[in-house]
């Protein structure tokens, strides 16, 4: 979550459009296919690439599975929902369609304004700071401790994939930072 956190946070100062997808439970292999293949491991650095304004990736979507940047220039469907798309721009109506159609949640980083906002069951959840971003996704991702269920008798979230990418901070590194005295 922390890469994903802080290309967002950097993409959203510099006011460059993005719309990062993360495939859970519903398969997004036919999206997927729709792009141009990258399967790359998931950096900030990458992201920031990839949304750089006419970069010939910047454009639709990027698709995270596991650890990885499976495509880039990905189109989605539009939510056909008309009282959700009012004041809402491609971007923002893409990631509430594909999350209206899968599990999947969505990233969106608004070019114009610079917002960050998470689309979940085909709502969003919107003026996300870089705290309240990576709270949201560890949350929606439970990773802040909530039990993981079944969904059609498999779980939700492979847990060898999914905590490579989601990792929590090591505790070697909690240990080491200095704790306040008052």
């Amino acid at each position: 979550v922390d890469e994903l956190v802080r290309a967002a946070a950097q993409l959203a100062r510099h006011r460059y459009g993005a719309l990062i997808v993360i495939e859970r439970d519903t398969g997004l292999q036919e999206y997927v296919e729709r792009g141009v293949p990258i399967d790359a491991y998931l950096t900030r650095q990458l992201l920031i690439n990839i949304f750089y304004p006419n970069s010939p990736l910047h454009d639709a979507a990027v698709i995270i599975r596991g650890d990885r940047i499976v495509a880039a220039s990905v189109v989605l469907p539009l939510t056909d929902n008309i009282s959700a798309t009012g004041q809402l721009g491609t971007r923002h109506r893409a990631a509430i369609g594909v999350t209206e159609q899968s599990d999947a949640l969505a990233v969106v980083v608004s070019e114009e304004t610079g917002q960050i906002a998470v689309a979940h069951n085909g709502r969003l959840i919107r003026n996300l700071d870089q705290d309240r971003l990576r709270r949201v996704l560890r949350s929606l991702l439970r990773l802040d401790g909530s039990p993981i269920g079944p969904a059609n008798g498999r779980l939700l979230f492979p847990p060898r994939t999914w905590s490579e990418l989601f990792n929590r901070e090591p505790a070697a590194r909690r240990e080491t930072e200095p704790t306040k005295t008052t």
